[in-house]
């Protein structure tokens, strides 16, 4: 099966504008996250790579860098030449080998790195020693929010046969790199390898934002559960967790439950609720008729600290 484009993956077309892939992006999340689809691994799959997708195209120098195809779908780079007999060269000219190297040439090219033979720079000797690390190699990886909050483990792809295993430590950050000493290129002549660079993408969640260590979360509750007070259940990262939510608490109650935030060595963050008080879709008839009768005998002004300044009043 061919490999989906990111554009294929999040069903939009390649020309669309920010604000549709961002809008195609949140309606596929909603519908897959594993937090709404418990056992199902194909949702699971699918929401990662709609999460991995977005990472690309929502980053206007990684999209460019994808369209003119410096970067493959996983954001790793692709080779930037190529070497091949058939290859194009400038002004569509075909590319055109040109032998080796001399041997003179080549003492001049070693002479930069410091190695050429003898003090009197002479020839460089058979069995001299030369030896270069390997070059670096970066790589994109996108974690969905739960894993960059708690921790995980990834597999990410260096090549088509070069699997690598990640550790995400707990509490990473949007773009923060993690080095993996020896997975970069080879080393040449005995030289060590380079390094992996990994840069770490987290994909926006349906209701969690992160503010440093703290997480924030908008919860709807029902106008009984609101006025009369209720014990629900919350979502967190490790789990739904039961708080109290006070009796008359208004819309925009903001509580806190402490250590549910961001886990990072030393330090533990809290979870901030939100309250938001739903009514429902078509309201209930029963709550109006109540209502009705008593507003009539429990007159208030919800707005009268804000005065009559800036509200049209004549």
């Amino acid at each position: 099966m061919a490999t989906q484009t990111p554009y294929e993956v999040l069903g939009v077309k390649p020309d669309s504008k920010t604000d549709e892939i961002r809008k195609a992006y949140r309606k596929l999340a909603k519908e897959l996250h594993p937090d709404l689809n418990p056992g199902k691994p194909e949702a699971e799959a699918r929401f990662k790579a709609v999460a991995s997708a977005y990472d690309l195209l929502s980053d206007p120098d990684k999209r460019s860098r994808y369209d003119r195809g410096e970067i493959d779908e996983s954001g790793a780079e692709r080779p930037r030449y190529s070497y091949r007999p058939h290859a194009e060269g400038a002004q569509g000219r075909k590319y055109q080998p040109r032998g080796d190297i001399d041997i003179e040439d080549l003492d001049d090219i070693l002479s930069m790195f410091g190695t050429r033979g003898g003090a009197s720079g002479g020839t460089r000797r058979a069995g001299d020693g030369f030896a270069m690390p390997g070059g670096d190699r970066l790589f994109s990886l996108a974690v969905d929010f739960v894993e960059a909050a708690t921790g995980a483990r990834k597999r990410l792809m260096l090549a088509p046969d070069e699997p690598l295993d990640v550790t995400i430590p707990a509490g990473i950050a949007e773009g923060q790199v993690l080095r993996l000493k020896g997975k970069g290129s080879p080393g040449f002549g005995g030289g060590p390898p380079g390094d992996a660079l990994i840069e770490i993408h987290i994909a926006p969640h349906p209701f969690f934002r992160r503010e440093g260590d703290d997480i924030h979360v908008e919860l709807p509750v029902s106008v009984a559960e609101a006025v009369l007070g209720a014990r629900v259940a919350v979502p967190t990262v490790t789990g739904p967790v039961t708080m109290t939510i006070p009796k008359g608490s208004d819309a925009g109650t903001r509580l806190r439950l402490r250590g549910k935030g961001i886990q990072r060595a030393g330090h533990e963050g809290d979870q901030y609720v939100t309250l938001k008080i739903v009514i429902g879709d078509a309201g209930d008839p029963d709550l109006a008729k109540f209502l009705e009768t008593w507003a009539a005998t429990h007159q208030t002004d919800p707005r009268r600290e804000m005065g009559q300044e800036g509200m049209g009043a004549p």
